[in-house]
């Protein structure tokens, strides 16, 4: 029996790798092929699954793994430096997504009530991993587009925790105010206690643990099973628990360690999760849903993003941060899953809606995929379209702008940071541009000629006068926008100074072939300079002193600005 098993587990886990392989070739989502490896491992195709219970365990647990390391990575930073305008996009988003899906299913296809409210809601949240993987691999985690989406995402996963509560709690027998009195009563109880727990107690605990690494990981991994197992026990779900389990942990120092170590148990099991979502589709009934299938594709993916543009456009924000924002969001999420899966289990839904929204999500993830990759290439040719939905004569973020000036910065945090200042001690009249909406605000209060834009915006660039350039510097990490600019100054200029920054080898080589002048590497600028430094200090211990008082004193400076290190990518 157990030699079956694991030949099983064995065969799923090989083919469901040799899937992932074919969609990291074509640049797919790895979860898609895990997905499509459990529609051929199903009963409709190779019937590989036998052992169903045995798969279900490992299936939780990957699903546990899953949200607490999704918990672990919650920054409610976010969305206290984005304020108003995150909660209003990311409420606004919700709401009329939900309300145009349930009209859709329920007038336009005839659904059930209690169908069309689920689906309606379940259309309404996006994938936190897939969005985060993706920007990340773009390097627009820190842009304001960027930060605009996660905030986003951080409001669409509070909004699913309360539903899942909801779900989870409704094989409770009694009425309907005494369920949801009961639900709310007892889970802001727990969350309650466990703010307290982990304001007060849990960093102590985790300070004495620290010492070893390995100790910090079991004890991660049983404070999520055990907050799991808590929920679970107060007729809450487990998926819960141990999403709150890495909320808990999200403001420790140690949560990247713990995300790191957890990560490959989350990547083992979270595949069983996915297989078995993909062996419970039922196409012998796909049919009867290819329609809405089509119709809830194309809302989602064109759709989607058009709300969050109208909202973002009213805001006073640019078209094209609106439209990239808008683009990243262009999916279903794995709470979607998680939610019609749950809801199938309690017996609100027949299987087959599952194998519904699960092909949405599906057909969304893969066609999203390109959205947030080519995005900045596709606004160009949509441009004009989009201006219908920017307010003309608004300018979300003042300016200070000054149009004597003979450099331009472009961006102005971190790297940026340093440059301006040495710029300023050359006495070149500097004009800064940044995406950036606080670090305008900052600028402004102490009048620096400065304006708000992004370096890929064309009305951005066709408003500088590159003819009188001395010199410009770009620290923004974005490759094909970096490309534009030298290409459009040496058009105008061949004497300006050009300074750029770029993340791999062949894009420096690029940018240095086009016409820059300097291109930063930020990845090797740290060796070289500390290579420098120990060749002009040797092994002076007075004079590494010196130089340490003002390193210190530069970045008590740059932490007084907010300057910390940039955000790693945890998703992988």
């Amino acid at each position: 029996m157990i030699a079956d098993i694991f030949i099983e587990l064995s065969l799923l886990i090989i083919f469901s790798t040799a899937m992932a392989g074919l969609m990291k070739i074509m640049k797919q989502p790895i979860l898609v092929g895990y997905i499509i490896a459990g529609v051929f491992a199903g009963p409709l195709f190779l019937n590989l699954i036998q052992a169903s219970d045995v798969a279900n365990v490992f299936s939780q647990i990957g699903i546990a793994f899953l949200l607490f390391i999704v918990g672990l990575h919650l920054d409610p930073d976010i969305l206290k430096k984005l304020g108003k305008v995150s909660f209003i996009t990311g409420i606004g988003q919700i709401f009329f997504t939900f309300i145009l899906g349930f009209i859709i299913c329920y007038f336009g296809f005839a659904f059930s009530l209690l169908v069309s409210l689920y689906i309606g809601i379940a259309f309404t949240f996006s994938s936190t991993i897939i969005v985060m993987k993706l920007l990340s691999d773009k390097g627009d985690l820190d842009s304001l587009y960027g930060r605009i989406a996660i905030a986003i995402l951080l409001i669409q996963d509070i909004v699913a925790i309360i539903v899942l509560m909801l779900i989870s709690a409704s094989n409770y027998q009694g009425a309907f105010f005494e369920l949801v009195a009961r639900t709310f009563t007892m889970g802001l109880g727990l969350i309650f206690a466990l703010l307290i727990f982990s304001k007060y107690l849990l960093p102590r605990i985790l300070d004495m643990i620290a010492r070893s690494a390995e100790f910090l990981t079991m004890f991660a991994i049983s404070w999520c099973f055990l907050l799991a197992v808590l929920f679970n026990y107060f007729n809450f779900s487990m998926e819960i628990g141990a999403l709150l389990a890495g909320i808990t942990l999200a403001a420790s120092p140690y949560h990247h360690e713990i995300s790191s170590r957890v990560r490959v148990l989350r990547d083992f099991f979270i595949i069983l999760f996915f297989i078995l979502l993909g062996s419970q589709m039922q196409f012998t009934n796909i049919s009867e849903f290819a329609l809405p299938i089509t119709i809830f594709s194309i809302f989602i993916l064109i759709g989607n993003p058009l709300i969050i543009i109208s909202i973002m456009g009213l805001l006073g924000f640019t078209k094209r941060t609106s439209f990239l924002s808008g683009a990243s969001l262009a999916q279903i999420s794995e709470f979607s899953f998680l939610m019609i899966a749950l809801a199938v289990s309690v017996g609100h839904l027949e299987p087959a809606i599952l194998s519904f929204v699960t092909t949405v999500g599906l057909i969304t993830m893969v066609v999203s995929t390109y959205f947030i990759q080519f995005s900045k290439k596709i606004f160009p040719h949509i441009s004009n379209f989009l201006s219908i939905f920017e307010r003309k004569g608004v300018k979300k973020y003042e300016e200070h702008y000054s149009g004597n000036y003979n450099a331009v910065l472009f961006g102005c945090d971190r790297i940026g940071f340093g440059i301006y200042r040495t710029m300023k001690k050359m006495k070149l009249k500097t004009m800064i541009i940044d995406f950036n909406p606080e670090i305008i605000k900052e600028l402004n209060r102490k009048c620096v000629s400065c304006k708000y834009g992004d370096i890929g915006d064309p009305d951005v660039l066709e408003n500088i006068d590159f003819k009188n350039l001395k010199m410009i510097v770009s620290t923004v990490p974005d490759f094909e926008s970096n490309l534009s600019l030298v290409k459009k100054i040496r058009r105008h200029n061949k004497k300006t100074v050009i300074i750029s920054v770029a993340h791999k080898i062949v894009e420096a080589m690029n940018l240095y072939k086009t016409g820059a002048d300097y291109v930063i590497l930020p990845h090797f600028i740290g060796s070289e300079y500390t290579s420098h430094l120990i060749k002009s200090l040797r092994i002076r211990k007075k004079s590494y002193d010196k130089r340490k008082k003002d390193h210190i004193k530069e970045l008590k400076l740059r932490k007084a600005r907010g300057h910390e290190h940039p955000t790693l990518n945890y998703m992988k």
